[in-house]
Formats: C-alpha cells, sequence, structure tokens
C-alpha cells in the first residue's frame, strides 16, 4: 500500500478506511477474492465515493462544475497515476488496481470517473511508454499529483471513428514543429496544461504518417473551442483544440516519425479497460439506487422487492454487471501480465458500456416517475451510461474489433 498513501498522510487513509467499514455496501466486498491490496485500495475508494462524491455528484452535474477540489484529492490519493512506476513518481500499482479504483471513484461520480481515465490512460499512458528521459521532466511528473491534468487529441471533426484520417497536419520548420488543424471532444479541454496531439507529417503515407506530439497549453497558435453542452459526465469540459500555425520545439515529438497511430492504438487498447470499469461504477449505482428504492417503496402493503417483476430486473441487471465485471479484470489481467488484451479489452468495453445502459433504463423502470426527475440520481446514471458505448471507439468498433481478431486468429489455425 506504500504506493497508494504516497501523496496521502496515512491518516487520512486509516480515516477513509474506518468510514467504509461503516458503510456496509454490498457492493464493497463482492470482490473478497481481490488481493490484499487491491481489496484495500477498493474499499479506500468505496469511503471516499460515499462520504465525498455522492453527495456532490448531482449538484456538479446540474452547474456543469469541474470537480477541481475532488481531482486534487485525487492525485493526493495517488489515483491520477495509478500505474506509473514509482520510480517516477507514480504509485506504481498495475492495470488490475486501477480497473477495481476505476469502478469506485465512477461509481461516486461518473465524471470524476472520466477525468481520472482521461488523465490515467489518454494522457500518462503515451507518455509512460514512448517519452524520452527529458519528456518526462516536462510532460509526466507534474502530471501525478492532481495540480496538474493533460488531455488526449485524436478525434477530429470529419473523421469520426477512422482515427488514420488525420486532416490536422504537421510540418517541420526549422527547430519547430507547426501544427495546423482541429481536434474534437478533448475531455479536460479548459483544464489541462498538456495535451497528446495526432496530426499527419506524411500525407502518402497514410495511417504511417501520422506522428504524436506533446502540446503544454497554453501555447501561442492554439485556442479553445466553446465548452460542449452535452448529455452526460456534464461535470467535465469538452471542446475543440484549434491550431493554427501552433509552433512547438522539434523535441516535442513523441516517439518517432509515423509512430503517431500506433500509440493511439496501443492507448486506446489500454484506455478501453478504463472506460469499461467508468461503465461497471455507473452500472452498480444504478443497481445499487433500484435497490434502495425497491425496499422502500411500499405497494399492496408490501415493498415492491418483493414482486417477481421487480426481482426479474435485478437478477437481469445483477447478471450483466458481474459478468461484464468478469471480463474487464481478465483483460486488466492479461495486460498485467505483458500478453496480448486487444480484444479482451475490446470485449470489456462493449459488455460494460451496454451493461450500464442496460442497467440504468431498468432501474428507471423500477423507479417508475422518480426515475425521471432529477431529484433521484437514476437519470443522471442513464445519461452517463450512454457516453461509454460511444467514446475511446463506438459499440460497432468494438464489434469489428472482436471480429477481426476472432477471423485472424481462425486463419492462423487453417
Amino acid at each position: 500500500m506504500a504506493g497508494i498513501v504516497k501523496f496521502c498522510k496515512p491518516s487520512a487513509i486509516r480515516s477513509l478506511l474506518q468510514r467504509s467499514t461503516k458503510i456496509g455496501c454490498r457492493h464493497v466486498c463482492s470482490s473478497a477474492d481481490l488481493p490484499e491490496t487491491h481489496q484495500l485500495l477498493k474499499e479506500t475508494c468505496a469511503g471516499f465515493a460515499n462520504n465525498e462524491l455522492i453527495p456532490t455528484a448531482g449538484q456538479n452535474d446540474k452547474d456543469h462544475r469541474y470537480p477541481v477540489e475532488h481531482v486534487k484529492k485525487l492525485g493526493e490519493l495517488g489515483l491520477l497515476c495509478v500505474d506509473i512506476e514509482e520510480s517516477d513518481g507514480g504509485t506504481g500499482l498495475d492495470y488490475l488496481a486501477y480497473a477495481v479504483a476505476m469502478e469506485e471513484i465512477s461509481r461516486g461520480c461518473a465524471s470524476l470517473g472520466c477525468i481520472m481515465s482521461v488523465n490515467n490512460s489518454l494522457y500518462l499512458g503515451p507518455v509512460k511508454h514512448f517519452a524520452t528521459p527529458a519528456q518526462k521532466e516536462k510532460f509526466l511528473k507534474p502530471f501525478l499529483n492532481g495540480d496538474r491534468v493533460g488531455c488526449f487529441a485524436l478525434s477530429e471533426p470529419g473523421n469520426g471513428s477512422d482515427a488514420g484520417a488525420a486532416s490536422t497536419t504537421a510540418r517541420l520548420d526549422g527547430d519547430s514543429w507547426v501544427l495546423n488543424g482541429t481536434k474534437s471532444w478533448i475531455t479536460n479541454g479548459y483544464e489541462s496544461e498538456a495535451t497528446v496531439v495526432f496530426a499527419t507529417t506524411d500525407k502518402n503515407m497514410k495511417h504511417k504518417g501520422i506522428s504524436a506530439f506533446l502540446v503544454p497549453k497554453p501555447t501561442p497558435g492554439l485556442t479553445l473551442g466553446k465548452k460542449e453542452d452535452k448529455l452526460g459526465i456534464r461535470a467535465t469540459s469538452t471542446c475543440n483544440l484549434i491550431f493554427d500555425d501552433c509552433r512547438i520545439p522539434k523535441e516535442n515529438l513523441l516517439g518517432e516519425p509515423g509512430f503517431g497511430f500506433k500509440i493511439a492504438m496501443q492507448t486506446l487498447d489500454a484506455g478501453r479497460i478504463g472506460i469499461a470499469s467508468q461503465a461497471l461504477g455507473i452500472g452498480q449505482a444504478a443497481i445499487d439506487c433500484a435497490i434502495d428504492y425497491a425496499t422502500k417503496r411500499q405497494a399492496f402493503g408490501s415493498p415492491i422487492s418483493k414482486t417477481q417483476a421487480i426481482q426479474m430486473k435485478l437478477a437481469d441487471m445483477e447478471v450483466k454487471q458481474e459478468s461484464a465485471r468478469l471480463l474487464t479484470y481478465k483483460a486488466a489481467l492479461l495486460k498485467d501480465a505483458g500478453k496480448p488484451y486487444t480484444m479482451e479489452a475490446a470485449m470489456a468495453k462493449l459488455a460494460a458500456s451496454e451493461a450500464a445502459t442496460y442497467i440504468a433504463h431498468q432501474c428507471i423502470q423500477i423507479l417508475g416517475g422518480m426515475g425521471y426527475v432529477t431529484d433521484m440520481p437514476a437519470e443522471r446514471h442513464y445519461r452517463d451510461a450512454r457516453i461509454t458505448e460511444i467514446y475511446e471507439g463506438t459499440s460497432e468498433i468494438q464489434r469489428l474489433v472482436i471480429a477481426g481478431a476472432l477471423l485472424k486468429e481462425f486463419n492462423m489455425k487453417n
């Protein structure tokens, strides 16, 4: 546990643990087979979610308010750099720990889970694997403790799921790269102080002509578009990054020229485990909401939880949730073991995101009219769940990834 307490006083961790053990929520101890470190991490994150995130998540959503104080606390707990090595100042845990923590934080607040996911997976992930030691000093180490967050600029207004069709360009001009183009749907766009940007450096090479760059924010030539008014995860900022002759030092190239597509795909593979975990958190929050309401709501002289109709819904919700959780853990364990996990990460994201939407839908059905109003969190869970089927590869893209892996495996055997 040394890594977890790196940015937090031990007394604060003990306080969180003491409070979490008093909660008694069923899901906190549902993963009893986790290693001790992971179980303690889960309980710590559950206490933080129960005591600090759940009470404020609804209002932050209504106000579109970026939860800056909670981001700082994530940094203090070491949750913004979970799998960054301790030698670089990170928490030094594995991806299973990241999945466990992401679920609990997202159960408390899906927006905060999204912010955590972007910094861990999309920003620090490629910097960790491809940055030089000098680049890490500037673009990794200052982004570990919650004082700063990063973002990831791959999507564009016209390329959608076609990540290899980057119209943003970068040309070498003396000792500088000059970037031009627009990146869209950038989470943490307003709050981030650096971004990983993908741009075409050789149009003739198509996806092999894409390179990755580290761009500090603010920087001359980079402006931000309007904040998007979104269906869900409304406590995050999402905007365009607009590059107009944006000049950055030559040494800000991440990896080698033409490595951009490879960096993006490797980053998204890992990121999908994080999004699956975020979806699990949303799904668990919806299950908890449904059970709490069903055991208190009286109809015909008894709680509605005693009716078979409600019990059938709860059973289906839990089966989808636990199935998705196991797929997510499998993908994380494969990554930690250094084994191929692209298909398993896609399966986890597909299963968990669609489960979250289904579970949130059924939660509203169980609550009836109360599920449709903002007095209860059910409608927020439904809105938050929808994005998990879209970003970091839509459900349709996940199916293509899975099918492609299956066909490749079949062809190799035959």
